[in-house]
């Protein structure tokens, strides 16, 4: 295939996803105001919550935030948590992975503590730092941890052996068989967990803001189930669809720059 029909193929799977998107909207359109097979306190029409989006651009009401501001909330304890939680776990399941005594240290442990649901830690988080920004910032912590040092082990154990023993006969140091083959090898492990990671996080800390907060994305949802505004709640899930997407295709930029192919 050349570049010229590779770059045919991409934009029509490009417009494919397009015209997916754009029919589930139809479709959502059909239901709700044409065929009017769903009430509106139930399921609004995509017009009525695009309205609500708009006003919740300015208005405060019901919830005391602007949507801008709930974002702002949401993205600074999520990427808060993601960061430290990728920076500690991505270099841990390296380590577990390459030196054999803090494998058997430490994964005993790790494999007792990644089967509790980072959910699960919500009310003991709550309980022990409060409702504010590091208690959510602590549960992000967990989500993004976990995949980051499951991922990133799994990559590095994923090394052809055949590569190792090539770098040995050459006479490469362990040090440099870990940088200049283990972990070119395992980009592509490590970034998978990265995205699971980003993933999760959004999702504990949405679950983190129903349950104990007075801001975020998470809590103006919680609001709108409590006050019976499907509208408001529909808001909040598109916007951390629209976030959610965004966060992954900078990753997915970062990963095509830094992941040239097979080792």
């Amino acid at each position: 295939m050349t570049a010229m029909q590779k770059r045919n193929y991409s934009f029509r799977l490009k417009i494919i996803s397009v015209c997916s998107l754009l029919a589930f909207f139809l479709i959502w359109y059909l239901i709700t105001e044409v065929w009017k097979l769903a009430p509106s306190t139930l399921l609004p029409s995509p017009l009525k919550a695009l309205e609500t989006g708009i006003q919740k651009w300015t208005v405060k009401r019901p919830d005391g935030s602007t949507l801008p501001r709930h974002i702002i909330a949401s993205l600074k304890v999520s990427l808060l948590g993601f960061c430290f939680g990728a920076m500690i776990g991505v270099p841990l399941g390296i380590i577990m992975a390459w030196w054999e005594p803090m494998d058997m240290a430490l994964k005993p442990v790790f494999d007792f503590i990644r089967n509790i649901p980072p959910i699960a830690w919500i009310p003991i988080m709550i309980i022990v730092l409060g409702i504010g920004v590091v208690a959510k910032a602590a549960i992000v912590f967990l989500s993004a941890f976990i995949p980051c040092v499951v991922n990133s082990y799994t990559g590095i154990k994923a090394t052809k052996k055949v590569h190792i023993w090539v770098g040995r006969t050459f006479g490469a140091s362990k040090l440099r068989l870990l940088f200049k083959v283990a972990l070119p090898s395992g980009l592509p492990y490590i970034f998978t967990g990265l995205k699971v990671s980003l993933n999760s996080s959004w999702g504990s800390l949405v679950a983190a803001e129903m349950l104990g907060s007075d801001s975020g994305l998470g809590y103006m949802i919680q609001l709108g189930r409590l006050l019976c505004r499907a509208d408001l709640i529909i808001v909040g899930m598109v916007v951390i669809g629209i976030i959610g997407t965004i966060l992954s295709a900078l990753l997915d930029f970062l990963e095509s720059r830094l992941v040239k192919g097979d080792v």
